[in-house]
């Protein structure tokens, strides 16, 4: 098949953006189609850059919650912005493109698609080439016609993964439209809007066709292409008018593109692993990149000021906005990794989540959000967790008080919210400590262990043939058995109420029976609890198993399998996690990543990391903002057997950090950032 001179000119930049040949192999080890098919994952491939509301992509039709189902070929068009699979009916597919007169079974052809970070392309059955990069708040879209004459492109205006409550889009100029459109956030939890202008490189006449899309055809288009950049503001009013046209135009397609890719590089490099499979090195590094999808920053164009919840203009006082957050999944394994592996950027995050307590934070979103977005709660530990961690976040002693109406807030209607309350009391008593305020930390730790004593002992306590059903009691998406873990900030107390030992006990019936659901976010945690049960070896050899191995999964995310689902949860290939397993916006790839480099948060908030060998033989790490910071993790004397038909790693005997025993395998976040070696002696 004749490729065209300009993509033949981007896949060779592609191949030499980088002098640094192991940074240009990280790009490598990216496979933007892990998890992109059917519901696998729900995932797309789109063009993007860290921490940006544009991810260009094909909508696929009938399609998938994020826009793109992998295993479908005919599209709806090239839409701009969408979440990474966090469930419901997805939220974002707004202005939606279709590189057609008729915009009916239009399809990709499969086999000339190519995404990498930072870019993605494809031809269409229609002969027409599609190609996109991006950058924080411009969508670049390029379309090359077979035909010049018959250059068309169809705009729907209201195009959205969900309800659409308004939108319109009118020619302001010979080569600009601008548009609007208020659409519901996932599961219709309250709305955003968005602002933008569409810039095309050929002046085009506008008219509307039956369906109420909009035809741009161009009538002096000269080369064999149109180039069309979309350019989204962040919700204030006049954001848009202070962009001149010549901004839009200043960076090329190519440069772009390199620009988007060493950012991404920057990121990446974070982590250097050695050993393993070749697979595993891509769900690793794949994992790794959708971590830093979200939240999107939101500041204006000048870094100045940003649209607050409460629908008011605000000041960005020294830092950055960043929104869209799906804390309830995100909060236990992305938000701990980001903070580790990107503090050049978690400040502003987390100064960002304080500042919602100002200006009217909802659990859910709420129906003034600039950009697409889906729950809050859990935010005072995500925000307790990074300043144990190091990070600066001033307003927080600010947002306190809206951290106080919101605990006093939540529901107790139900076992599991009891239990997710317990742990918010929890996490505001040790933030209010660390504020120095005594008599609220006091308060606060108080009735979290009331709301604890409260449900635990007569829900999960005393195991029966209730334990195994989903949703039991108005649990919301789990069984008794996974949800009687949910707060791990009580475990001593757990122990109190049943024993060490037999509470140890139940622990390994819990995965011997296969119990345990991977496809869903309420149990992610209690591999990593072994350690504070006194056997810390059993977490390294189930966390092993989960991450590579083929296992058993009983539940998805509403209900028991009827036949249950054998398989990997974390594959190289388009089906790539477990059936229904939703990546949630980064939690799954989070938790992926953690897996893998030997070390997790189990209680967010605590900052410190429970240790087991990780699944490499080496890992780096390189924090700080400037990277220069060091941290190695290897293993030393390990060795493997065979074990009724599966290689067996021995167990390990200690941990040593900068060659002192680690008697806990525990270890402070802030101790790990001072650098050093964290080994696993065997």
């Amino acid at each position: 098949m004749k490729i065209k001179l300009f993509e033949t000119l981007i896949f060779a930049a592609l191949l030499s953006l980088t002098a640094n040949a192991q940074q240009a192999d990280l790009l490598d080890k990216v496979n933007l189609y892990i998890g992109t098919a059917d519901d696998y994952g729900q995932m797309t491939p789109g063009a993007t850059v860290p921490y940006s509301q544009i991810q260009v992509c094909p909508d696929s039709k009938p399609r998938q919650h994020p826009g793109y189902d992998y295993e479908q070929s005919t599209i709806s068009g090239f839409s701009i912005n969408r979440l990474s699979g966090v469930g419901g009916s997805g939220c974002g597919g707004n202005v939606s493109l279709m590189p057609d007169a008729t915009g009916e079974d239009v399809r990709l052809v499969k086999q000339t698609e190519v995404a990498k970070p930072g870019y993605y392309s494809v031809e269409l059955s229609n002969g027409v080439w599609f190609t996109a990069t991006a950058d924080r708040r411009m969508a670049v879209e390029r379309f090359s016609f077979p035909d010049p004459k018959q250059a068309v492109l169809l705009l729907n205006p209201a195009s959205a993964f969900d309800k659409v409550y308004a939108a319109r889009f009118e020619q302001k100029s010979s080569s600009m439209g601008q548009g609007y459109a208020e659409c519901a956030n996932t599961c219709r939890r309250g709305r955003y809007r968005l602002h933008y202008r569409l810039y095309t490189s050929s002046p085009f006449v506008l008219d509307t066709i039956a369906d109420g899309r909009k035809r741009l055809t161009f009538p002096e288009l000269s080369a064999r292409y149109v180039e069309v950049r979309v350019v989204v503001s962040t919700g204030l009013a006049d954001e848009l008018d202070k962009m001149p046209e010549q901004a839009v135009w200043r960076t090329d397609f190519l440069t772009m593109v390199e620009r988007a890719q060493r950012q991404w590089q920057r990121l990446l490099s974070t982590v250097e692993v050695e050993g393993g499979t070749a697979d595993q090195q891509t769900i690793f590094y794949t994992s790794l990149y959708r971590t830093f999808h979200s939240p999107f920053q939101v500041t204006d164009r000048n870094m100045t000021n940003y649209l607050g919840t409460d629908n008011k203009p605000h000041e960005a006082k020294g830092f950055q906005y960043y929104s869209s957050w799906s804390l309830w999944d995100t909060y236990r394994t992305k938000f701990p990794l980001i903070t580790l592996l990107d503090e050049g950027h978690s400040s502003d995050i987390m100064q960002s989540l304080s500042q919602l307590y100002m200006t009217g934070k909802k659990d859910w979103s709420t129906d003034y959000e600039c950009v697409p977005t889906v729950r809050t709660e859990h935010a005072i530990a995500t925000l307790l967790d990074a300043y144990r961690q190091g990070i600066s976040i001033p307003s927080l002693r600010d947002a306190y008080p809206g951290m106080v109406a919101e605990v006093k807030r939540l529901s107790l209607k139900s076992p599991d919210q009891c239990l997710e309350a317990s742990g918010d009391f929890w996490a505001l008593g040790q933030l209010a400590a660390e504020l120095g305020m005594k008599e609220d930390a006091m308060l606060w730790k108080k009735r979290g262990e009331e709301i604890f004593d409260s449900i635990w002992p007569k829900e999960f306590k005393d195991i029966d043939e209730t334990y195994t059903k989903m949703k039991g009691n108005g649990l919301y998406q789990g069984t008794r058995w996974q949800y009687r873990w949910g707060a791990p900030m009580y475990l001593p107390r757990m122990i109190e109420l049943v024993g060490k030992k037999e509470l140890g006990a139940q622990l390994q019936r819990f995965f011997k029976e296969e119990l345990y659901n991977q496809g869903n976010e309420p149990d992610i945690h209690v591999p990593f609890l072994f350690g504070r049960l006194g056997m810390p070896q059993e977490t390294s050899g189930i966390v092993r198993t989960l991450a590579t191995e083929s296992i058993t999964h009983r539940y998805g995310g509403n209900d028991a399998y009827p036949t249950p689902f054998v398989g990997c949860a974390f594959v190289n290939q388009p089906r790539g996690y477990c059936f229904e397993m939703d990546e949630d916006d980064g939690a799954m790839s989070a938790w992926y990543v953690f897996a893998s480099i030997g070390m997790y948060p189990l209680i967010v908030g605590e900052a410190v990391f429970e240790l087991f060998p990780p699944l490499f033989d080496k890992v780096t790490l390189h924090l700080g903002a400037d990277q220069k910071t060091t941290v190695v993790i290897r293993t030393e004397g390990q060795s493997r057997k065979m074990e009724n038909g599966k290689w067996v790693n021995g167990k390990y005997k200690s941990v040593t950090w900068n060659g002192k025993t680690l008697p806990n395998f525990q270890i402070a976040v802030k101790e790990l950032k001072k650098g050093g070696e964290l080994t696993f002696h065997f």
